[in-house]
């Protein structure tokens, strides 16, 4: 009996718990129910009046400086050296004899080409004579002909060979270390030294493809090298006329003075390069800009609610963005909370009066 009404009370209690559970839960929702119709009030805003306004726009490449020209001196023909008329380290001008390889044996072969030269030349003379006497045919004085043009030509290709032993600076410089010593024999494939011409450098740097149609000759760049708190200067001369299909970007030359030898060939350098001004440009804080699928947007104020807007940028740095399309001299844009923000939603907006800093990129 006792068990019975234990079982009975249980399962009351049971059923009053349940009972009041769906009474409190049906309330809740009774009372959410009843807000929906309530109005969410507007989000509070911070905004700027923005404006158009011309950009110098820069940008901070690396880059590296080359000799304007460097080559490496080999021997045309082979032979024993002879003698070496430079110093390490030192400049030389233009036609200078660098070195000279022993040219004995084709002296020896000219002489034996300019006999048989002048013996042919003979032989064509007479040929001649007797060619105007009709004592010989045409044809044969042809042939004598033939073989004193065909004996001068070989007296000519030896002398060439002759003066190619002589080893000339194709260009002034300062002639680099070298590899060799008096008496060594030597190869077109023997690298001898190293010819650079320092009085002009060449930048050489790579823009990013964006920028290519914005990059023009003649423009002045500044640069900087490692542990140097100088700025130098350059001007853009040659731009690579197609674009590097595996980075995307542009190579581009400048040329710079170098009296005093400061740059030297291999270091590296950092480049301002100016691009065109930005006419028409207006300059928004980054953190009005709301990253997308397909882009960027703003938002903009339109009569109490939140208009989103597409637009198009060139430059960005920690703070600043530079807008080309999308939004206009005059509009109101949002400068907070905007990741929250829906197109169309209600706000109100605190308008900030500081003016914008403007900057270089």
């Amino acid at each position: 009996m006792k068990i019975k009404t234990i079982s009975i009370t249980l399962i009351t209690l049971t059923l009053v718990g349940l009972i009041g559970y769906r009474i409190t839960k049906n309330s809740s929702e009774s009372e959410k129910g009843g807000g929906k119709g309530d109005k969410k009030p507007p989000m509070v805003v911070d905004a700027i009046v923005v404006s158009e306004t011309n950009f110098a726009n820069t940008i901070s490449l690396s880059g590296s400086i080359e000799a304007n020209e460097n080559v490496e001196i080999r021997s045309e023909v082979s032979g024993i050296v002879e003698k070496i008329y430079f110093t390490e380290g030192t400049n030389v001008s233009k036609g200078q004899v660098l070195l000279k390889v022993n040219d004995i044996e084709l002296r020896a072969q000219l002489s034996q080409a300019q006999t048989r030269q002048s013996l042919a030349s003979e032989n064509e003379r007479r040929a001649k004579l007797l060619l105007q006497k009709e004592a010989i045919s045409q044809e044969e004085y042809e042939i004598a002909s033939a073989e004193f043009r065909s004996l001068k030509a070989q007296t000519q290709l030896i002398q060439a060979q002759i003066a190619k032993t002589s080893i000339r600076a194709p260009f002034s410089g300062k002639i680099g270390l070298r590899n060799i010593s008096p008496g060594t024999y030597v190869t077109p494939t023997t690298l001898i030294t190293k010819l650079v011409s320092s009085n002009q450098v060449k930048i050489s740097f790579s823009i990013p493809e964006k920028y290519a149609s914005v990059v023009e000759n003649n423009t002045p760049i500044q640069f900087t090298i490692p542990n140097n708190t100088e700025k130098f200067t350059a001007k853009i001369y040659a731009i690579e006329p197609e674009i590097e299909t595996s980075t995307r970007t542009l190579k581009i030359r400048a040329i710079a003075e170098n009296p005093n030898g400061k740059l030297l060939a291999g270091t590296f350098a950092t480049i301002e390069l100016p691009l065109k001004n930005i006419k028409g440009a207006i300059q928004i804080p980054s953190e009005a800009v709301v990253p997308v699928q397909d882009g960027k947007v703003v938002y903009i104020a339109n009569n109490g609610k939140a208009k989103e807007v597409k637009i198009e940028t060139i430059a960005r740095t920690d703070k600043d963005v530079i807008v080309t399309q999308g939004i206009k001299s005059g509009d109101t844009i949002l400068t907070s909370g905007v990741m929250a923000l829906k197109d169309e939603a209600d706000i109100k907006v605190k308008v900030k009066q500081e003016k914008l800093p403007t900057s270089n990129f």
